[in-house]
């Protein structure tokens, strides 16, 4: 009885987010991936919902800091002004680069980021998942571009890579990026 009063006290706090019955999947990531390649700035595409992104013209920005962590600074335009939140990412095993951890809070472990697919000029996609006690998950997606536009085939490719790796998108929505500066 005690984990299922944990889990009803958990499920109002992720019912923004999507989550599913039972472990996380565990997706294939990006072979060789580069770091220094990938770091600058992506703009979101499409997601999976987020409960602490609501609004318009989302970007994140990547820069190696000077102790090899990576600088990462989320941005979005929402109640009629900018907001920001820096984090710090990491890799967290020298062997799997795609695999990064990321954490916005020196009192929060570190999340999973992970790199499944990128061409590092135009287009990238990006999964996280959380297991809770292994009876359930809260996952995140994102499709990234390098401009705030991909073309529709692009964002078919990343949807259809997605949902190969056994990741649902039926709840992923399409960021606006217009009128963004």
């Amino acid at each position: 009885m005690f984990p299922i009063f944990w889990i009803l006290l958990l499920l109002p706090l992720v019912s923004a987010q999507t989550y599913h019955w039972g472990p996380c999947p565990t997706p294939s990531v990006q072979p060789n991936f580069t770091l220094q390649q990938y770091l600058g700035t992506w703009y979101e595409i499409a997601k999976l919902p987020l409960s602490f992104e609501r609004g318009k013209c989302i970007q994140a920005d990547y820069s190696l800091r000077g102790d090899g962590t990576i600088r990462v600074l989320n941005s979005q335009f929402y109640k009629g002004k900018v907001q920001t939140v820096e984090g710090t990412a990491v890799v967290q095993d020298p062997k799997k680069t795609a695999k990064l951890g990321v954490s916005f809070s020196y009192f929060t472990p570190y999340g999973p980021y992970w790199v499944l697919s990128t061409d590092y000029v135009s287009g990238a996609v990006v999964y996280s998942c959380t297991d809770v006690l292994r009876i359930f998950h809260v996952d995140y997606a994102w499709i990234l571009g390098r401009s705030r536009f991909l073309p529709a085939e692009k964002v078919e490719y990343a949807r259809q890579l997605l949902a190969k790796e056994n990741i649902d998108t039926f709840k992923m929505s399409v960021t606006d990026q217009t009128g963004c500066d």
